[in-house]
């Protein structure tokens, strides 16, 4: 679908760093294959080159690159100090931050200004007693403050985490609370779909919640500038403009590489956040991997991904500041021309956006490179739920040759992508075209045999630097080994469906927990909503695989319907005919059902596990409200699932 030109290959930025492992190491790889079968097989030799091409700013320099053991044991670079913050302020030339509401309202910070606000930021929690090791916190939109309060957080040694403002106080603090927070960082409010939502009382709620607060810095925005609201009795309380008022110098603290960065939280869909913890280190050495040799971003880059603070890929977009590139932030709605706009208004030359985002611009009869000026684009990345064969072709002819369109899958956990593109390597529609770098992604089937163009789980069989430091909260490590090794003794399981095809390509299923298992025969929900939701009617599909009492098994498809459509009889037999002929025979579904909406986790997946068990009748624990987007969906499957078990089932 996409081939690399001989001109892109030889500027790319993993073209280079090829070379200097050639001049550098006992190896001289001829292709990406060769390359990454090197990056896996020395893991050492891979990542030392790594920290050494990038010129990694350490303090003190590491006594060795790792010291192995069984995962999670490894121990990455030990002895050497540096801090996420020093990458990043190694750039002073040109736009740093660009940050955009739905509004259309722009600002911009150049370096020299994003340094001195966050210097000035960093001063103010010094001042207030701020240290390494504590924590702030944020609940706010995607803003410029954001980014500044998170870098001046980084700078001091404290750790951050946020959660954006479309998430009710209760699922902020279930989240936030665990952390015991000195400084809480709000906005008063944020942009969706035309209107201000203030949040002021959301907030308030919060901090009242936090027992540690020290202080809480409120950003005024929107039509809430005066009077700011009051802070809580005992807790000091700035403005924005007061906490980054008065100059000082960046004073950078220098920390152990697995000293906490950030930490980011679990989906929380059947129970409290976990609290994941990343390292200084590892998350810079990973995503400067990430973002210059795969997404082949540099200095002279404009980089938007549509992100929330809820999700991972805010962090991932941040990361374009290690390389000098500037990002953009926006807060607001993700209708269908929103992103487009943003893309074009600021010259972006790399976004980031959810396949359900494409399939939205498809159905609403967009023509992107036709009704926007997207000429400054040359990658668009897609991530979140699988990108289907469909939606990536349509998306790829629609922008061009010289628009390189990858999937990229990672996670949360390790911060970053197992699989995804780069600029040297064709892709193929609905595939993920390499296995990134340092990363010994593996399919596994049964057990623990490693499959090649099979369905298996998705294993990393060696670790990565940005694996978790820890989980938060779990002194003896239990949940975290728990969440990952429990299936495969010292081998990460990650709990996806995958095929490793025998071109070095990866197709991504959907959840291995949510597999599809019809009479023996497993199946990804994905490769069926890739048939369903190709139909113009069908604006988005739900598919579960429900154990019943006796041994039944039954497979409910339920749509949601575009617009005006309604489920005809020939629109189920549209439906059962693409699954059956593009698809599988035997996935048909049972029932097809109209339904009012899909629930999504906060990062936009499709809650599946959940629902499938309230469709066998379990109540309690199955799914918190406050975890997903529409929890007003959920009373509609809990009366499909009543429904089902009150009818008797025919014989066969």
């Amino acid at each position: 679908m996409w081939t690399p030109t001989q001109q892109a290959t030889e500027r790319a930025r993993i073209t280079e760093f090829t070379r200097y492992v050639a001049e550098h190491y006992d190896v001289q790889p001829e292709s990406y294959e060769e390359l990454w079968q090197w990056s896996v097989t020395d893991l050492e030799a891979f990542w030392t080159a790594v920290a050494d091409f990038f010129d990694v700013p350490w303090s003190d320099r590491p006594t060795r690159t790792l010291v192995p053991g069984e995962m999670p044991g490894t121990q990455w670079f030990p002895g050497g100090t540096t801090n996420y913050v020093s990458q990043i302020f190694r750039h002073t030339t040109g736009t740093a931050v660009i940050a955009r509401n739905e509004l259309g309202e722009s600002t911009s910070l150049t370096w020299p200004q994003l340094r001195t606000a966050v210097a000035a930021f960093a001063a103010t929690l010094r001042a207030n007693g701020v240290t390494t090791g504590d924590r702030v916190v944020g609940y706010l939109p995607d803003i410029a403050e954001a980014v500044i309060a998170f870098l001046a957080t980084a700078s001091l040694g404290a750790v951050w985490a946020g959660c954006a403002q479309d998430l009710a106080a209760a699922a902020a603090i279930e989240r936030l609370a665990q952390l015991e927070p000195a400084v809480l960082v709000f906005a008063t409010g944020h942009h969706h779909r035309g209107r201000f939502v203030d949040r002021t009382a959301e907030a308030r709620a919060i901090a009242a919640r936090m027992p540690t607060l020290r202080l809480q810095v409120v950003v005024p925005r929107g039509p809430i500038h005066d009077p700011v609201p009051a802070g809580l009795d005992g807790i000091r309380q700035l403005t924005w403009q007061e906490a980054v008022a008065d100059e000082a110098e960046l004073q950078v603290t220098q920390v152990p590489f697995d000293h906490p960065l950030w930490v980011l939280f679990s989906s929380g869909t059947t129970g409290v956040p976990k609290g994941i913890v990343h390292g200084h280190g590892g998350a810079l050495l990973e995503q400067l991997k990430s973002i210059a040799l795969h997404t082949d971003l540099g200095h002279t880059d404009r980089f938007f991904w549509y992100t929330t603070l809820n999700w991972m890929m805010w962090n991932a977009r941040n990361a374009g500041l290690l390389v000098g590139a500037g990002i953009v932030c926006f807060d607001g709605t993700p209708t269908a021309p929103s992103l487009w706009d943003v893309a074009a208004a600021e010259r972006v030359t790399a976004l980031g956006v959810s396949p359900g985002y494409l399939e939205l611009t498809r159905k609403a009869g967009l023509r992107p490179a036709r009704d926007f000026d997207l000429s400054a684009l040359r990658f668009l990345g897609s991530t979140g739920s699988v990108l289907s064969p469909h939606t990536h072709r349509w998306i790829a002819d629609e922008l061009g040759s010289e628009v390189l369109v990858g999937s990229t899958s990672g996670g949360t956990d390790v911060v970053s992508s197992f699989a995804g593109s780069v600029p040297t390597v064709p892709i193929q529609a609905g595939e993920l075209s390499v296995r990134c770098l340092g990363v010994d992604l593996q399919a596994w089937a049964g057990a623990g045999k490693p499959v090649i163009d099979g369905v298996g789980d998705l294993v990393v069989v060696q670790p990565m630097p940005s694996m978790p430091v820890r989980f938060w909260n779990d002194p003896d490590g239990e949940r975290y080994r728990s969440a990952y090794f429990d299936e495969y003794e010292g081998v990460w399981r990650h709990g996806d469906w995958i095929t490793l095809t025998s071109r070095g390509s990866v197709i991504v299923h959907g959840r291995s927990d949510a597999t599809l298992n019809r009479n023996g025969i497993r199946m990804g929900s994905s490769d069926i909503y890739r048939a369903v939701e190709s139909l113009d009617e069908v604006e988005e599909a739900l598919v579960v695989g429900v154990e019943e009492p006796g041994g039944g098994y039954w497979m409910p498809l339920f749509v949601v319907l575009d617009g005006d459509a309604s489920l005809t009889e020939e629109l189920r037999q549209r439906i059962i005919a693409v699954v059956r002929d593009g698809v599988s025979p035997r996935h048909v579904p049972d029932e097809i059902i109209a339904a009012p909406g899909v629930p999504h986790t906060r990062t936009g997946k499709k809650v599946e596990v959940p629902i499938k068990k309230i469709l066998a009748g379990l109540t309690e624990g199955v799914i918190a409200d406050d975890a997903i987007d529409r929890p007003e969906l959920i009373g509609f499957y809990r009366s499909v699932g009543a429904s089902r078990r009150n009818t008797p089932t025919p014989g066969t």
